[in-house]
């Protein structure tokens, strides 16, 4: 990732001075020594290693487009109201189970707090 970032960066860099050629005092790269295929190879490079280990997939289209294709998911627009509503409801059990959850475990807290302090 690095070397791909690092080549747009050095890309951009150089077809900014090279358009924008406007003396400035903080320049980050000196342009003399700017190479012009620095950049694009960078890109290559990197491109190159991403496609291979597999991370580019990953980090660009988006890991969760991947799984819900492999699991055979429907996007929210191909869903019917009924899968919606079904979808909801299990939503909704999972947030009441952990609101009990969440109480129980308060209530433990308490007595666990109250024993403590009767110590």
């Amino acid at each position: 990732m690095i070397i791909f970032w690092r080549g747009v960066w050095y890309t951009m860099d150089f077809i900014m001075e090279f358009y924008f050629s406007v003396p400035l005092a903080n320049r980050s790269i000196n342009s003399a020594i700017l190479i012009w295929w620095d950049g694009p190879l960078s890109i290559a490079i990197g491109l190159v290693m991403l496609l291979a280990t597999g991370i580019f997939t990953s980090s660009f289209i988006g890991n969760e487009i991947i799984i819900s294709g492999i699991k055979g998911e429907k996007k929210m627009v191909e869903k019917t109201e009924l899968e919606m509503q079904s979808e909801t409801e299990s939503v909704k059990d999972i947030k009441r189970e952990i609101e009990i959850i969440s109480d129980r475990l308060e209530e433990i807290e308490t007595k666990l707090d109250s024993k403590i302090n009767n110590s």
